[in-house]
């Protein structure tokens, strides 16, 4: 489902370019259980099912020492010596309704990262044991409940990759987008100049570029004051 959805376009031109790498590794392939169960009934009662543990923990401890040994392999390659402070830096972000919500500044923060684990569960959730061992950061997309954390994290994924360097053919297209100052995009145009009895503004066809700053910074204000009042304080 991830790699479906993430296959595609800029994301897709990325991964081929070898600018980012993404894997989607199944939690399944590291149960105990023969018949490759990863869930169980909640001490206390309730409805649904959580995730255990165990299997949630062993994936992770194989993902972490993949990521370790590709960073020494290519600080060999490169000549550089292998530090002996520990693995690789890895934060692990846990898909939950009851993170903290996932936003543009948090996505240029994380573009910044060498390594990202997205940590997504299903049914009610993971058993908090192994959250806490791993020492999780909670994110949410939004105060709804979906059934399980691909979504989310391809949602993530997509606007973190889009902040990396050199992933967008135009860098400053990330610069210019929804949300890069807090604001909402001023509005868009192509051709033909008239559709439908509509013209292009005019600032637009101009060709003076401080007067169509000027338009799309108002413009920008002007989309956000009545789509997005919660931005401006």
């Amino acid at each position: 489902m991830v790699m479906g959805g993430l296959n595609n376009s800029i994301i897709k031109r990325a991964m081929e370019k070898e600018l980012i790498s993404i894997e989607a590794v199944n939690i399944r392939d590291y149960t105990l259980d023969k018949h490759k169960k990863v869930d169980d009934y909640p001490f206390g009662g309730g409805a649904g099912m959580l995730m255990q543990a165990q299997p949630v923990y062993d994936c992770y401890k194989a993902v972490i020492g993949k990521i370790d040994t590709f960073a020494d392999s290519t600080r060999s390659m490169e000549g550089e010596d292998i530090p002996e402070d520990g693995p690789a830096k890895t934060r692990v972000l846990y898909m939950s309704p009851q993170g903290k919500t996932f936003h543009q500044e948090m996505a240029k923060e994380l573009s910044k990262e060498e390594n990202l684990i997205f940590l997504c569960g299903h049914y009610e959730g993971i058993d908090q044991r192994v959250l806490d061992k791993i020492g999780v950061e909670e994110v949410s997309v939004g105060d709804y409940v979906l059934t399980g954390g691909e979504l989310p994290a391809m949602v993530m994924i997509d606007t973190i990759a889009r902040l990396v360097p050199g992933v967008l053919n135009n860098d400053a297209s990330s610069v210019d987008e929804s949300f890069s100052e807090g604001m909402l995009e001023y509005p868009q145009y192509t051709r033909p100049e008239v559709w439908e009895g509509e013209r292009v503004p005019e600032v637009l066809l101009s060709g003076h570029h401080a007067n169509i700053e000027k338009w799309r910074k108002e413009m920008s204000l002007k989309n956000t004051k009545e789509k997005r009042p919660d931005l401006l304080k």
